[in-house]
């Protein structure tokens, strides 16, 4: 169906007809036809099948008219996210004169502020922390909102966020009394949950979002050795020559690494993680999403929420150990019926989770093979780059080179960026890291693998049961 069939104020359509929209996607179409009827709705699909345009349309007719004045909140798991719905609401919504505001935390409380003074603001879009912040504060009153929105449910819940919900929720004026409109990639037993308690006989609406996302990405799979990973990732953007490749790894230190590592082969990067300063992470996905920065090295902070419009190719650097992660990140590319590319590279480290994303996605991804001449020299080999966390401007420490170099680089080869001397203790930390790369034994248990890579990776990983 086309939007213009569907009962909306004018300047609404007027709107998406400028963004260049006519036709609705299978969400939107199946969302407005329980939502524009003040329903409550419970919708499973992925990022990238057009699921924010289904929910801001559905608010935007919802605040038409005599009922300007009622209030919607939004809520999301991530700054990042948070961010891109603001920017398609207020893309969408230009003739609607609503005011919207953005809320989350890495940033100054002052000129978010600001946006609460009057009561005047009609959208509240924010994460769970900034949200109950600027609530307990009483300049957020959660007794106003009669529309609610919880987007990637799912996401919300695996990063602990249920409790904050809950909190919010129970504010609320009753779920009798609201809108209620929640979106998740699964619609797992906690989601299910919240629905029963706290919404109003919601319409399920279900599109199978795996094979949606999917089904427009070519996908294949190289097995590689980890000492020839980022070889094979050199081939792999010299031979596609992607305009965008947005490269995903499994912790921070390796997207340090491989950003790092893309850059001295002369290829311009930048990495994202959870670490980062928010202003330092909104000016490198704005780079990245004006096409100033071709290639961008993330963790799984940016597998939800970052909508980048024809992104050429998305590489699994490192095979994810959660399936559903596999399909958030292929996800950024083949966005809104387009079509996308899909590169994973599989090592020995990793490989063992091969198994569990075929089974989650249904289908056997294509295996490529590469022979000697299509890997490129690496320029870096010989460097290691440690994310020093003890230091605020995360730059990278120049270790010493593997034995049997000297302690010049290689010939052509450009200094690393703003490398800052080894510290004092370089020793001790050089020895914390070599106990810390000794291999896992194969027989070893599920608490031992995890405590290892722990020791490896600097982060904290849990199992995850599926």
């Amino acid at each position: 169906m086309r939007f213009s069939e569907f009962d909306l104020d004018q300047d609404i359509i007027k709107g998406v007809c400028e963004a260049g929209f006519s036709e609705c996607l299978p969400v939107q179409e199946k969302t407005f036809c329980q939502t524009l009827k003040g329903r409550d709705v419970c919708v499973q699909s992925q990022t990238g099948t057009g699921k924010t345009a289904a929910f801001l349309v559905s608010i935007f007719q919802a605040l038409a008219g005599e009922k300007r004045n009622r209030k919607c909140l939004i809520i999301a798991p991530t700054r990042e996210l948070a961010v891109q719905i603001e920017e398609e609401a207020k893309l969408l919504g230009r003739f609607l004169n609503l005011r919207i505001g953005c809320f989350y935390g890495g940033v100054a409380y002052r000129k978010q502020e600001k946006l609460l003074e009057g009561g005047e603001i009609d959208i509240i879009i924010g994460t769970p922390g900034r949200l109950i912040d600027f609530a307990r504060q009483g300049k957020i009153n959660l007794r106003e909102i009669e529309i609610l929105v919880i987007d990637e449910a799912d996401r919300l819940f695996d990063m602990g966020f249920l409790p904050d919900i809950r909190w919010m929720l129970k504010r609320m004026p009753e779920y009798n009394k609201r809108q209620t409109m929640l979106f998740s990639a699964t619609l797992s037993s906690r989601t299910r949950q919240i629905a029963w308690e706290h919404m109003n006989d919601p319409f399920e609406i279900n599109l199978t979002p795996d094979r949606v996302t999917l089904e427009a990405i070519s996908q294949v799979i190289y097995h590689v050795e980890s000492r020839e990973k980022m070889s094979l990732l050199l081939g792999i953007l010299k031979e596609g020559e992607p305009r965008s490749a947005l490269i995903f790894t499994n912790t921070k230190q390796a997207a340090f690494m491989v950003s790092n590592r893309l850059e001295h082969n002369g290829y311009q990067s930048e990495y994202l993680i959870g670490d980062l300063p928010q202003n330092k992470r909104q000016e490198i996905v704005e780079d990245f999403k004006s096409g100033r920065l071709q290639y961008l090295v993330a963790t799984d902070v940016a597998a939800r929420g970052l909508h980048i419009d024809d992104l050429d190719l998305v590489v699994n650097y490192d095979l994810p150990e959660d399936p559903e992660n596999y399909v958030h990140r292929i996800g950024r590319t083949g966005r809104t019926g387009k079509s996308g590319r899909a590169i994973t590279l599989a090592c020995e480290k990793f490989v063992m989770g091969l198994e569990s994303v075929e089974s989650f996605i249904d289908m056997k991804i294509p295996v490529v093979w590469a022979d000697e001449s299509f890997l490129e020299t690496d320029e870096s080999e010989g460097m290691r780059f440690i994310l020093d966390n003890e230091r605020n401007d995360r730059q990278p420490v120049r270790s010493r080179q593997k034995p049997g170099h000297d302690n010049r680089p290689p010939r052509g080869l450009k200094p690393p960026r703003k490398s800052p001397p080894v510290r004092a203790d370089g020793k001790r930390r050089e020895a914390r890291n070599e106990e810390a790369t000794r291999k896992v034994q194969p027989d070893a248990s599920d608490a031992e693998r995890l405590a290892f890579y722990s020791r490896k990776y600097g982060e904290n990983f849990k199992s995850v049961n599926h």
